[in-house]
């Protein structure tokens, strides 16, 4: 097993496709497309590249730590309680454990992400 993990954005392999459940889904139709590409410390951190279509979907990170890095396309992030804050391609930032608020995709989204669970 290498050490070393180069991360593709454009994979062709397949992608899981998946929508988000009811109880996470505020508007829209967003559907969702990931390509995980690595699993690392008995299956605590996952890396891989995600891809969502337009919409307005509740994200509570629970007890993950997830970094993303925008690839593509354009997202804005509203803590509970906070302001929104807009992230689009070149742009990275963190969703901290405990993170509650929305996510709307404005424009098809590609990023790279890492989570520890």
């Amino acid at each position: 097993m290498s050490l070393l993990k180069t991360i593709v954005p454009n994979s062709t392999e397949a992608p899981r496709e998946s929508k988000p459940g009811p109880e996470r889904l505020i508007s829209g139709d967003p559907s969702f497309k990931s390509w995980p590409q690595d699993v690392a410390r008995d299956d605590i951190i996952h890396t891989g590249v995600w891809e969502a279509t337009p919409g307005l979907t509740r994200s509570v990170k629970g007890e993950t730590f997830e970094f993303c890095h925008i690839l593509e396309g354009i997202v804005e992030i509203t803590p509970d309680g906070g302001e929104p804050v807009t992230y689009k391609a070149g742009d990275s930032f963190v969703m901290k454990p405990g993170f509650i608020g929305t996510w709307r995709t404005v424009e098809t989204v590609r990023k790279i992400y890492v989570t520890v669970n």
